[in-house]
């Protein structure tokens, strides 16, 4: 077998088929419909939103609390962003980390920008900056063997863990 296998998750139907669905000839990335779409950020499943940068989890997720910090504007590279949106990037970035941990408490956490398509940027124009809490051990036979994740969550119960531990800018989370 090449490539991922796929396994039903039909719970997750609803939300693909809602981004762009009366939009598909407008222009911007998947992220930049979905801020325009005026879905609610519950219905979204965004997290956290700052004042130059919001948190979205990953439709796609490589596991539970795959989250993406991007910028509103959408720009492909680091070095375009103005200052202001950098530290604020960054800043949510840590935040994000705050927040899986806290969430989930991981054995640890993937952090990773894909720049541009050859990189493995699958919305190159749309610069997102991944968060992704892991374990040890959680490669398990459905990825070595089945090339098939499993997600034990559903997007909107690990949304709801996060905004729940998302810190506030002094680095404490709610209590």
């Amino acid at each position: 077998m090449t490539g991922f296998e796929r396994l039903w998750n039909g719970w997750r139907s609803s939300y693909v088929s809602s981004v762009g669905a009366d939009g598909d000839d407008e222009p911007g990335s998947v992220f930049t419909k979905i801020l325009r779409s005026g879905v609610s950020d519950v219905e979204a499943n965004i997290v956290h939103r700052s004042e130059f940068v919001f948190a979205i989890l990953n439709a796609y997720p490589y596991g539970t609390g795959h989250t993406l910090v991007l910028p509103y504007r959408e720009v492909g590279d680091l070095e375009a962003l103005d200052p202001s949106e950098t530290a604020d990037l960054w800043g949510t970035v840590t935040d994000a980390v705050r927040a899986v941990k806290a969430a989930y408490s991981p054995d640890g956490v993937n952090v990773g920008v894909n720049l541009g398509r050859p990189a493995g940027g699958s919305v190159s124009e749309h610069l997102h900056v991944h968060v992704v809490p892991r374990w040890t051990g959680d490669a398990n036979f459905m990825t070595t063997v089945a090339n098939t994740r499993t997600l034990p969550e559903p997007l909107v119960e690990t949304a709801t863990k996060l905004r729940a531990a998302w810190p506030d800018r002094r680095g404490r989370a709610p209590t």
